[in-house]
Formats: structure tokens, sequence, C-alpha cells
């Protein structure tokens, strides 16, 4: 999928998204009206004693505590939370912490956190709806139970090659296991004494007992449990057995009440067994009608950079990136420190919509959401980052005066800031050319200029270095041309160019970030994808800003004038001495 922005700056409405076709539909039919809610999640037995749902529909985002949330993973969250929100309905904040060796509090409060930035929140109808799926081990090892009472599930003793060898191939069938009509009781005895830790890690597993000639590989009796030995960050010793995830999400989403369980189109194999789980439960008597129904969209696949969990360890463990929060990276923490926007992102999520079919989203689109948002929101300020002097040889030594500024030309209400202007100024080196080529008219010899919000100058010289680089430009200026005087148009330029005065200027670390890779499909092909690095992205400066921008606080985003959009680095930026990142440029750079 490409979005041409180029040319035509339009709105461009949403894109399609199939699933709120489905719960409008739903919605429609009241096919979840009449459910009940007990206030918190539970058992068929606990909600049946609730009153009629308020949330029209629920949702959730349920990642698991055991890495940094990526863009990827802002799609999900716009889209489960964003549904939440239009239909009446609630959001679920979910942690899927049902494998105790990779999950860690760390993750968890940065997930939060990410969220919350995002602009979603879990608090709806008077009260909190933020879940841990380990709160619900009890209910699941009872639902486990059932299943081998049912004649359901039985625990398998086979190894693990012994199991895989037996499991079948896409186009053969697999083959039971000689432990699978052991009898229930017998299961049921040895499953308590996997709780109870009689039995070694791996050594027996608990299946359930489906059809091991399925063509669908994930319904040929799927493990449900294993022993593992391992504290959990919430439930420390208390379990060393543990849920596996294919069992443990169709059952959280019951207890939950979802009626919208959304996942990425790697779990449409796993559906049927979904919704055989949760049809067993029902029959049962542990869970209640209406059961979650679950629905599959494509993930997303971005240009330029790669989201494999796998692959970002590598980058960060590597020191390829600073860390987790490397502006440079995809994850929201590199994003935000980067200067994304919230806004910025629900945008995107909009713009590309859900639909079932892969297909590659032109990291510009996100990019021009970014640019869009922040053409809003962002105040203006001057930046010099490749300075050189310019010295106003007719200017009184020791002047200033003051120069007025819109903080945002599209918000006049905002009003106007005063910059200040004297003899030695700091200019971009781009913005002077001794031998000027066609179509150039910024300063050169004799040529005339404006300085923005300042007079019209004329170029009377420059100085040069020993190896040839001009460091100095000399000029006069027009006394009667400044900006917003009536002698202002009496001269007509071409060239208009933005200054700082060096005796008022802020000279600070300014980072130039570009994207993390230099191909479109990063390792595409043989190639390693570490090899497609972008060399030049990053470029660390010393610049000169206006004086207004030493005030600067952690995360305030500008727009530095004809420069691009700038953040105040939430991390190295200190009161009185902020570190700019460069969020985005003005414009796309890398359109082909």
């Amino acid at each position: 999928m490409h979005i041409d922005m180029s040319a035509d700056k339009t709105p461009i409405p949403p894109a399609s998204n199939f699933i709120r076709n489905i719960v409008e539909r739903d919605l429609e039919h009241g096919t979840y009206a009449n459910r009940p809610w007990a206030g918190a999640p539970g058992d068929a037995a606990q909600q049946t004693t609730g009153t009629t749902d308020p949330a029209k529909i629920r949702t959730r985002f349920p990642p698991e505590p055991n890495g940094y949330l990526h863009i990827g993973h802002a799609k999900s969250i716009c889209l489960n939370f964003g549904l939440a929100r239009d239909y009446n309905g609630v959001c679920h904040m979910r942690f899927d912490d049902t494998n105790p060796e990779k999950e860690e509090q760390e993750y968890v409060d940065s997930i939060t956190d990410a969220v919350r930035w995002l602009g979603f929140g879990w608090n709806a109808f008077g009260s909190s709806h933020l879940y841990y799926a380990s709160n619900y081990f009890d209910f699941m090892y009872r639902a486990a139970e059932y299943l081998i009472e049912s004649g359901n599930a039985y625990i398998d003793q086979q190894t693990a090659d012994e199991m895989r060898a037996n499991r079948g191939t896409l186009t053969e069938p697999g083959k039971d296991s000689p432990w699978r009509n052991r009898p229930a009781t017998e299961s049921l005895q040895l499953f308590r004494e996997m709780r109870d830790g009689k039995h070694a890690d791996g050594s027996m597993i608990l299946r359930a007992k489906i059809d091991m000639t399925s063509p669908n590989i994930n319904m040929r009796d799927p493990a449900i449990y294993r022993i593992k030995r391992a504290t959990h960050h919430n439930t420390g010793d208390k379990w060393c057995i543990y849920p596996m995830y294919t069992f443990a999400h169709p059952v959280e989403d019951a207890l939950e009440r979802i009626t919208h369980s959304i996942c990425t189109l790697e779990f449409e194999d796993q559906r049927p067994f979904y919704d055989w789980l949760l049809e067993n439960l029902r029959d049962g008597g542990l869970i209640a009608d209406p059961l979650p129904k679950q629905y599959e969209f494509a993930r997303l696949n971005l240009t330029y950079v790669v989201l494999s969990k796998r692959k970002l360890i590598d980058l960060v463990e590597g020191h390829y990136v600073s860390g987790w929060d490397d502006p440079r990276l995809p994850t929201l923490a590199g994003a935000r420190r980067r200067g994304y926007t919230p806004e910025g992102f629900r945008l995107f999520a909009d713009r590309i919509g859900v639909s079932k079919a892969d297909s590659w989203i032109e990291y510009t689109i996100l990019e021009d959401c970014m640019r869009e948002t922040l053409n809003e929101s962002a105040e203006r300020r001057i930046a010099v980052l490749d300075p050189i002097k310019l010295v106003i040889d007719n200017y009184p030594e020791g002047q200033s005066e003051d120069c007025f500024a819109p903080n945002h030309p599209l918000k006049p209400e905002l009003g106007k800031r005063t910059v200040q202007l004297s003899k030695e100024l700091w200019i971009e080196r781009e913005d002077f050319m001794e031998e000027p080529t066609k179509g150039y008219f910024r300063l050169v010899p004799d040529g005339l200029v404006r300085l923005r919000y300042g007079y019209v100058v004329k170029c009377t010289g420059f100085e040069k270095d020993a190896a040839g680089n001009v460091t100095t430009v000399h000029c006069e200026y027009l006394p009667d041309t400044k900006s917003g005087t009536p002698g202002a148009d009496a001269i007509k330029v071409k060239g208009n160019i933005h200054w700082v005065s060096a005796a008022h200027a802020y000279a600070t670390e300014v980072r130039l970030y570009d994207r993390l890779f230099k191909e479109a499909h990063p390792g595409a092909g043989d190639r390693n994808y570490l090899d497609d690095i972008n060399p030049n992205s990053i470029n660390t400066i010393t610049a000169q800003l206006e004086l207004a921008l030493k005030d600067a606080k952690p995360e305030d985003r500008f727009q530095f004038e004809r420069h691009g959009y700038f953040v105040a680095d939430q991390k190295d930026s200190v009161a009185g001495k902020p570190v700019f990142n460069r969020t985005v440029t003005l414009r796309d750079a890398w359109q082909k």
C-alpha cells in the first residue's frame, strides 16, 4: 500500500476497517446486548449474578510483558482502544503473563506508559480494567481438570522428540500418543502430582484430546499445560506448572467477557482450537454464553524498519543503537524520544486501515502523519545548524534591537515572540554562495537578501580560512527596510534567510536522526539485515539556536524554521540546557 501525499495535501479519509463492519453488525443484531457483567472477570457462576453489561463491546490489548512495544503494537492499541471508545465499550489492558521466564516488571511499566502516552486508558464505567492473566491461574487449573475429567485432555509422557515425530506434517496425519487413552483418573492424578512438584520439568505434559488426523496441525492434541519451575513476577513460586498461551488466551477472553478478540493473522490457524476450548468449557458450565469471537487482521509491515523481537534485541545488545529508547528504533519508547506524537500515531492507524491481506506500508506515510500533526501543534523557532558568521559592518557596535516572529503562522492567537538582532549574526553556511548557481536567491557577493523578521542587507565581502572555507560574510543593512515597518516593501528581494544573534544565541547539541536502515526491506534476499544499516542514521552537531529554546523542557516540540521538527530530548536534556533531536524533516528526502 502506498498513499501519495506529495502533491495534494487534501485530508485523506480513514482507510477501510472490516472489523468496524463486524462490530456494527453485532450491535445491530444485539449479539451481546443482554449479557451480564458482574463487575469483574469471573466464571459463569459469578457472571450470571451480574447486571446487564453497560459496555456495548469489550475488546482487549493483551501484550506479553517480555519486551518493549513497537510501532506495530501502536496499530493494535489504536484499533482495540479506538473501537471501544467509538462504540461505547471498554478495552481491557491485560498482561498475558503466562511465561514466567521472560517477563519482568520493567516491561509491565513500559507498556502501561506507552498506552497512556498514545492517549488511551482502561478506566471505564466506574472501574479500572487492568488485568493480569496470571490472576486467572486458579481458574485455568480448574478448567484443565475439567477437560481431563470429561475425556478431553490427557497426560502425555512422550519426549519432545517423540511428540514432534508423531505430530505428522502438512500432508501426513499425526499418530496417537501411547498415553492418549490412559484413564481420566490416572491423568487427573498425574496432573495433580505435576502441580505439587512431584515430576521433573519436561517429563510430562497435559494435552487436549482432539484429532491427531486433523488437517489443521494446531488441532492435533495441542499441549495446554507444562511443568516449569520458575519464579513468576506476579505469583512468585506458587506454581510450578503453567498454561500454554493457546490455552490461556481464550480462557482469559471468556472470563473478561470479551466480545471481539482481535489478533494478527498468524493466529488464524489457532481459531478452531479457540472455539473448541470455549465451547467445551461452556458445555461444562464453567463459562457463560455469549462466547468471545476471534477475528484476525494483517500485522503491520513497514518499510525501512525491522519489527522482529529477535532482530531488535540484536540491535540493542550488539550496540548498533544506544538502547531500547534509541530514537532510531521502531520501539514506542524510541519513537517518543524521537519526538513522534500520539496524534500522529492515531492518524497513521486511521490512514492505513485494517485489512485481512498482508501488504507493505511505506514509512513515508508514518512520517507524513507526524509532519501533519506537528505542523498543527509545534511552535516555530529559529535554529542555525551549520553556522558561519555574518557581520553587519554598518550596524552600531554593542547595540541590539527587537525583531518580532510569530510563534505559529497558522495560529495568530499564540502571538509573537521577540528575537534580538545585533551586529554579528549566525547564518547557515548554505545561505551564502561565492559563485552562485542558476536559481540561487540567497546571499551572494554584492547581492541583496532579507534577514527574516529583520532588514534587507547587501553582501560587501567575505573571509576564508586556510582550507578555503568561508568563515565570515560581511554586509551592510538598509535601515529603512525592517520587516513590519512602512519601508519593508520599498526594496524587493527574492531571497529570505534566517539567522540568530551571535550575542544572544544558545549553542547546544543537536542530533540529526534519519532512518536506521538504508534499504526498504532490510535483509531481503540473502543479505544480512545488519549490512543494511544506514551509516548516516545519526549526525551529532553543535548548532546555534535562538535564546528562547534554552528554556525548552523535555519533550517540548518545535519546528525549526526551514529545517524540520525537533524535540527536546527527554533523557539528556537538563534544566536550562536542552539537547534537541530531529523528529522529521519538512519534506520527504527519501522519495525516489
